[in-house]
């Protein structure tokens, strides 16, 4: 695993993702990718509801808290395949 999938998702099981009732995957360019879902966050690359794909950078903006997701997908930093609704939930839970 590569040290910046290994820090997302540290980060991502800092937080209270209770409330996501789907599955996501969080591909980042380079790097590898992460899986997320309802019990936390761990290294994987399966199939998921809703995949979002981003380089190192705005991906860490995200998790950092500066960078709010929708603005990152609206300006063509992140891209989303899948159930838009669920990456919806998904940006409330990286609020």
């Amino acid at each position: 695993m590569s040290d910046v999938v290994a820090e997302a998702v540290k980060t991502m099981n800092q937080k209270d993702v209770s409330g996501f009732d789907a599955t996501a995957k969080f591909e980042i360019e380079g790097e590898g990718a992460f899986m997320l879902d309802s019990n936390g966050a761990r290294e994987g690359d399966g199939d998921a509801d809703v995949t979002l794909t981003a380089d190192a950078d705005t991906f860490k903006q995200i998790l950092d808290g500066d960078l709010d997701p929708t603005s990152a997908f609206m300006s063509g930093k992140l891209s989303i395949d899948g159930d838009m609704g669920k990456a919806m939930q998904l940006a409330q839970v990286l609020a």
